[in-house]
């Protein structure tokens, strides 16, 4: 086989690989984390509370619907969120679904604040956003955004 053939098979592949990467980056790490030091991250492994008329559990304090939202991981909503793995991976379906609702390539302060006030929480001028504010000012104070 010629170099030539060879680089016209592997060219395409990897330039799809490239593409599919990039669109499905999603959340990074660090915003993740941050989420989670916000929340309370290892304090609240295996817990759940009251939160605002509702139950929230685990280290990224993740709501029913927020659970639904991201997949119905985990045999069940408390087993799944109570647990830092199914709880990271809820967080980034979520993320994943309704992140490009944002802006074509959202940002850690989309993340946080949708994490904070849901789906729409992302758009600049909203009532959501607004109320996501303090939020995302907190996350830039304890995580150096």
């Amino acid at each position: 086989m010629s170099s030539t053939t060879l680089l016209e098979k592997v060219l395409p592949l990897f330039l799809l690989a490239t593409v599919i990467a990039v669109a499905s980056a999603g959340i990074s790490n660090s915003c993740l984390q941050c989420i989670c030091r916000l929340e309370g991250c290892a304090s609240q492994v295996g817990k759940c509370r009251q939160d605002v008329g509702s139950l929230s559990c685990g280290p990224y304090q993740i709501k029913n619907p927020y659970w639904i939202d991201g997949g119905r991981r985990g045999g069940g909503y408390e087993t799944c969120t109570k647990q830092t793995a199914c709880s990271e991976a809820t967080v980034r379906a979520y993320m994943d679904r309704y992140g490009r609702g944002c802006r074509s390539n959202p940002t850690c302060e989309d993340y946080m604040r949708m994490h904070n006030g849901g789906p729409s929480a992302c758009k600049a001028g909203s009532s959501l956003y607004r109320a996501t504010t303090g939020y995302w000012n907190k996350a830039k104070s304890l995580c150096g955004f």
